[in-house]
């Protein structure tokens, strides 16, 4: 069975956003020189309070930032991390991306299907697990991976993958492989909007095969090349400012040379 509202609709359960959420909103556009560059993390603070992305936080980000709803709503159905439906108390997130998929990952996600009874971008009856099938998570050198709020679950199989779900609906404590203990998707969705849970430093962030290259270059002293901001020690003494300078210069050439093609100037191969 499948909780579920069609997209945009408003529920009795989402939380309205009250004047504390909106100061904290207010306090997220301040921080950036363009107010509207903060609409992404403002987004995460609404699903974070309503579980979604609904008509109110849209329309409360929209008077914010003087944008209009619609720009709101573009942005807010452009990005598949904001969620128009009714979220559950977790995310869970499978990786069947080519390499994922290759090493396990759609047989997780279809064990995962069977087990809760649900397809992609559903949510269980009992309200705890929404399950995804996701793109590359960035980790494939653990593959095949799930991520549970956004923490990683490396290395995973149908059983253990089983295994966290149940221990999520169970309310016991689980901890991400590298990353924190989980918590939950809207207490999630706050940190990515910009406010600290203080797990920060809780669990490993890199192990294994993350710090493979890591570990050649120390053995054979490689370091990797730097520039001093005064008298620059870099290519042949050339300075950070420099180095700036003629990457300018570069692009400006680059452009130059492509506003003067053939296919945009008269008499090239473009023109009848």
């Amino acid at each position: 069975m499948v909780t579920d509202t069609p997209t945009g609709e408003e529920t009795p359960f989402d939380p309205a956003i009250g004047p504390e959420t909106v100061a904290e909103l207010r306090s997220l556009a301040d921080r950036y020189p363009e107010a509207r560059s903060a609409l992404l993390p403002m987004l995460h603070l609404v699903q974070s309070v309503q579980g979604r992305v609904t008509s109110e936080g849209i329309a409360t980000c929209a008077e914010i930032l003087g944008l209009s709803d619609a720009e709101v709503s573009a942005v807010a159905t452009f990005y598949t991390m904001y969620k128009r439906k009714p979220m559950g108390t977790h995310h869970v997130g499978v990786c069947t991306n080519t390499l994922c998929a290759i090493m396990g990952g759609d047989e997780i996600f279809d064990r995962l299907c069977g087990h809760l009874d649900i397809g992609s971008d559903e949510t269980s009856e009992d309200g705890q697990i929404t399950l995804e099938r996701v793109e590359c998570n960035a980790a494939c050198d653990f593959a095949p991976v799930m991520m549970v709020n956004w923490e990683f679950f490396d290395q995973q199989t149908p059983e253990s993958a089983i295994e966290v779900v149940d221990r999520l609906r169970a309310g016991e404590p689980v901890q991400a492989t590298r990353g924190a203990r989980i918590t939950s998707w809207r207490e999630a969705e706050r940190v990515l909007a910009g406010f600290e849970d203080g797990l920060v430093d809780e669990g490993p962030a890199a192990v294994g095969p993350s710090l493979a290259g890591l570990a050649i270059a120390r053995e054979r002293g490689w370091t990797a090349p730097s520039y001093e901001t005064q008298a620059g020690t870099g290519r042949a003494g050339e300075s950070k400012a420099q180095a700036e300078a003629e990457a300018d210069t570069r692009r400006a050439e680059s452009e130059t040379v492509a506003e003067e093609s053939p296919a945009d100037t008269k008499g090239g191969k473009g023109d009848d």
